[in-house]
């Protein structure tokens, strides 16, 4: 070797030895439940958020970031990486798994691995908090080392007995009475891994799934009592006012038009309360009684966005007292938009129909110990703003969630906002990237793209992105979504680079490029098992009626 290119090649060595790889980073993946897309102030809203808003601040908002319309779809769709039905969750979990529809079994299937089983083969430890919601075998059984929370849907935010510690053979914290909040306990818990994760001297993965803002609506009185007076101005008003404050922050496009309150797609409930099919009714049609009711829902709505929010900055104080802040990358989003279930009145005691309207005295009592709420449509559009509809559809009410990224040892980019558009299936390929892991060969081939490009503001590139659910159906290629509500609704083709609000339908305009659009989604629909719902097996793909 000529002896200059070998001190090229030895300095080259030199070098390489003398400079390491950055450590591969901690992940935290916080996800919402039922948040609305304009909640948090950064995204528009008025609750306060301050931790999530300064990690916006120092980071990154994506706002064409998408769900899968609702919670186990959604959750199955981070875990894996594939479309929910690829897993087994097209729908909701069930006691009794379906055979005669894959795509709709209700429990994660076998034919796919979870981030904590892949990041775990790149020497990762993790951790969970919060709700699992995918049925069995848990989250113990499918990755993760230790596990707090709700392994069911939605219950009481004041009843310790509702939460698990997994494994089995693990301590329990114990609460004073009345003193157990889940939010709060959840986060105890979080703090808890990370102080169990530093001991071990690995990066981590911890999925912090807060069960907040899921009815049934619980909070403590002196935070609910806060923002009363904020929502006694209604729903016109304050849909009117995030909208304003997300065209200064950017976040929405200037040409966005704040949509006339949504329709209220009918179902077996709001049939039995007459709303099926009608619209979220102006605030001062209302009467006043009714009024103070609904603004008290809301109030406690935003109440436990208020004390997540809180309980978010204990975790990022955490990290940072232990010098972890900058080389975590922190993931916000929302498993869904808000939660329209199932009338503007909201419901009491269970799930359904039964509205109750509370007065007098009656209001204070709202969200404590003891108590069953929602509250209704109409807040849930504004929790969208300005979007239509919400969760459980595919216009944009439904699927899209907020994402905040924030990792100050490798973003340097700050207060950006970014309008790539992603999916929550982008969580698998994204974690695999920065933990340097390999997801197996042997497993469907990941759905979602890695971030990490977007970070730092370059492109990604992907076909297209797909929704299925209970038979709400849409697909989004480039700037351009086509988009059905409910089985028998009829496509709907949109421009989302200049009518993201999706108030001009170009069907009849576009009549080629929908067909194509229609195609390709139903082309998906069979590789993936979404047989649409309530369609039959001999369902066979017809033109545009």
């Amino acid at each position: 070797m000529h002896r200059r290119q070998f001190l090229s090649t030895l300095t080259a060595a030199t070098l390489t030895a003398a400079t390491p790889k950055p450590p591969r980073p901690n992940i935290l993946l916080i996800l919402a439940d039922d948040l609305g897309w304009s909640d948090l102030g950064c995204f528009g809203g008025e609750i306060e958020t301050p931790n999530l808003d300064k990690l916006a601040a120092n980071g990154v908002r994506f706002t064409q970031f998408y769900n899968s319309a609702r919670c186990c779809p959604s959750r199955a769709s981070i875990m894996t990486g594939l479309y929910p039905h690829q897993a087994g969750m097209g729908n909701m979990t069930s006691p009794k798994p379906r055979t005669d529809f894959p795509g709709y079994a209700g429990v994660l299937n076998k034919n796919n691995t979870t981030i904590p089983e892949v990041l775990k083969t790149a020497g990762y430890s993790t951790w969970m908090t919060g709700k699992w919601h995918l049925g069995p075998p848990g989250p113990v059984g499918r990755g993760f080392d230790e596990y707090y929370g709700m392994v069911h849907g939605f219950d009481s935010f004041w009843d310790p007995t509702k939460y698990t510690r997994l494994p089995a053979d693990r301590p329990h914290r114990t609460y004073p009475e009345g003193q157990f909040y889940a939010t709060n306990a959840i986060t105890d818990y979080t703090t808890e891994f990370l102080s169990q994760a530093r001991t071990q001297n690995k990066p981590f993965f911890l999925y912090l799934a807060y069960n907040a803002p899921h009815f049934p609506i619980h909070a403590p009185k002196e935070t609910i009592d806060k923002y009363q007076p904020i929502y006694e101005k209604g729903w016109d008003h304050i849909r009117r006012q995030r909208y304003e404050k997300q065209l200064k922050l950017g976040v929405i496009p200037k040409n966005s038009k704040l949509t006339p309150l949504s329709e209220i797609p009918p179902n077996r409930f709001n049939k039995q309360t007459g709303w099926a099919g009608k619209h979220n009714p102006p605030w001062d049609t209302l009467p006043e009684d009714r009024r103070k009711d609904l603004a008290r829902r809301m109030a406690i709505f935003a109440a436990m966005v208020d004390i997540m929010d809180r309980n978010i900055g204990r975790v990022i104080e955490d990290l940072r007292t232990h010098n972890q802040l900058d080389n975590t990358v922190i993931f916000f989003t929302a498993d869904n938009g808000a939660c329209a279930e199932w009338d503007p009145y909201g419901f009491d005691k269970s799930s359904g129909p039964q509205n109750t309207l509370h007065t007098g005295d009656a209001l204070a009592t709202m969200g404590q110990p003891g108590t069953y709420h929602s509250y209704g449509s109409a807040w849930a559009n504004t929790g969208n703003t300005p979007w239509r509809l919400y969760k459980h559809y595919a216009h944009e009410g439904g699927i899209s969630s907020p994402l905040i990224v924030h990792w100050p040892a490798a973003i340097k980019r700050r207060n950006a906002i970014d309008h790539t558009p992603g999916h929550i299936t982008d969580f698998m390929a994204t974690c695999v990237d920065l933990a340097q892991a390999t997801y197996p060969a042997s497993m469907p081939p990941m759905e979602g793209r890695s971030l990490v490009p977007a970070f730092h503001g370059r492109k990604i590139q992907r076909d297209a992105i797909y929704f299925e659910h209970e038979g709400n159906r849409a697909i989004r290629i480039g700037k351009w979504k086509a988009v059905a509500l409910q089985p028998d609704g009829k496509w709907e083709l949109y421009d989302i680079d200049t009518d993201r609000t999706e108030l001009h339908n170009l069907a009849e305009k576009q009549p080629a490029r929908l067909k194509s659009m229609i195609r390709q989604w139903e082309q998906w629909a069979r590789r993936t098992q979404a047989i649409p719902w309530m369609w039959t097996p001999q369902y066979e793909p017809t033109e545009q009626q």
